[in-house]
């Protein structure tokens, strides 16, 4: 996975709270710059990709490790 320019733990929060709180954080990158967000919530797989095609930032990376789901995005 690429160095992220920022990493927000969302482990614990249920839908919206990590998209939510991905949307503040992500607005405090430039372009190009990216974020890695991990959550627990599984509904969270496809609210990111929602979110993404919602706002055109990128998903660039997603995987899931023991019930953790791990998202690098890059800002539009």
């Amino acid at each position: 996975m690429t160095t992220p320019n920022k990493e927000l733990d969302a482990r614990g929060l249920n839908c919206p709270l990590p998209i939510l709180r991905t949307k503040k954080t992500i607005n405090e990158l430039n372009s190009g710059e990216t974020l890695k967000v991990i959550a627990t919530d599984p509904g969270a797989v496809k609210d990111f990709e929602a979110f993404c095609k919602q706002t055109g930032n990128e998903l660039v990376e997603q995987s899931e490790a023991g019930g953790e789901f791990t998202f690098l995005l890059r800002k539009a």
